[in-house]
């Protein structure tokens, strides 16, 4: 059971890790509002844009990495 949970929570914190630097930065996203990225980052497909997939994948990987260090801890 802990190795299962062990083997959950390194999955979880690399694809944290990954999500997180690929996500691009707040003022960086500037430029592309005034190309007519707007619609991306206000409108109604932000969930289906490249940015909005990683923010999903960022918050899913946060919700494994601390369920499965809680109960890790609660193991021990």
């Amino acid at each position: 059971m802990e190795t299962i949970i062990r083997i959950f929570l390194i999955i979880a914190s690399l694809i944290l890790i990954a999500s997180i630097l690929l996500q691009s930065g707040k003022s960086a996203g500037v430029s592309g509002e005034i190309a007519g990225g707007a619609e991306s980052l206000w409108g109604k497909n932000k969930g289906r844009s490249y940015e909005g997939k990683l923010e999903k994948a960022t918050a899913i990987a946060a919700i494994i990495f601390v369920i499965a260090s809680l109960i890790l801890v609660a193991i021990q």
